[in-house]
């Protein structure tokens, strides 16, 4: 059974979405981009969330979806649950008693069945736990899905499923469980007003803020051989596949590109990218 926290995961880059970020460029969440060959097309930077304060898409986003032929995702839907599950046994057996009982009650809080807590990749995990209590099915990736599907817009997924949950498997179970650990640390008062600094960078559009708010938060939880690791794994690598692929389409048809804001900015960031590769890059208000 895959309840609310669970759903919200299928539709984004868990970690990338808000919790991690690139070095700066320029400031802006939504861009315009022609291509050397005169085709226009769009780039909204996104944050994973089912906050109310970005559930509203706006007049202009609504009208550059509508102009495209084909709206662009980070992940294709994922119709096969196993791909963010343990390959084998469970997390109880790693757990001490009082770790059991947090995992019991996060995961009552989130809305998750404990069963599949026990089972899902402790990485995974790790990223619902440390995300706000769910206020509605829906973040703010699927909503800008279902405006493009009600548009009647082809969806493609730059990554497929079982590559975008499986991005971190090359960490070991015990470099995971460090992630899970340095979760279940925190108290729901940090999340929260974590949560609410980096929504608010979101929202002002500030990229800066959000690489300080990035390094202060979740590289302050790990050791920083593992930060390292896992910014490497989420966003420098990735970065390079996201880039190649929406270049790829953009140059061949109208697209709307919506990516966690976190791709968008740094020298690999999508916005550099975009322009080496000869784009025009025009900042269209969110």
């Amino acid at each position: 059974m895959f309840t609310t926290a669970l759903k919200k995961i299928l539709i984004g880059v868990v970690i990338a979405g808000f919790a991690l970020a690139a070095q700066a460029t320029e400031k802006g969440l939504f861009w315009k981009l022609e291509s050397p060959g005169g085709v226009t097309s769009y780039l909204f930077g996104t944050i994973h969330s089912d906050d109310n304060r970005v559930a509203e898409i706006s007049p202009g986003v609504i009208a550059a979806i509508k102009q495209v032929d084909s709206f662009v995702m980070e992940v294709a839907e994922n119709r096969d649950p196993s791909v963010m599950m343990l390959k084998e046994g469970n997390l109880a057996s790693l757990l001490t008693e009082a770790e059991f009982e947090q995992v019991r009650e996060l995961a009552d809080f989130h809305v998750m069945h404990l069963g599949a807590a026990m089972r899902m990749k402790p990485w995974l995990l790790a990223v619902v736990f440390d995300l706000p209590k769910p206020q509605t099915p829906f973040a703010q990736d699927n909503l800008l899905m279902t405006k493009a599907e009600e548009n009647l817009k082809e969806v493609i997924g730059i990554e497929t499923a079982k590559a975008h949950f499986g991005v971190m498997d090359d960490f070991s179970l015990d470099e995971q469980m460090v992630m899970l650990r340095a979760v279940l640390k925190r108290t729901q008062a940090q999340k929260e007003a974590d949560f609410e600094r980096l929504m608010a960078a979101y929202l002002e559009g500030d990229s800066d803020k959000i690489t300080a708010l990035d390094e202060q938060i979740t590289g302050g939880m790990l050791p920083k051989a593992l930060w390292a690791k896992m910014r490497d794994r989420l966003l420098d690598k990735r970065n390079v596949v996201m880039a190649e692929r929406t270049i790829k389409v953009a140059n061949e048809k109208p697209v709307f590109v919506a990516v966690g804001a976190s791709h968008l900015a740094g020298d690999n960031g999508l916005i550099a990218v975009f322009k080496k590769a000869g784009f025009k890059l025009s900042a269209m208000p969110k």
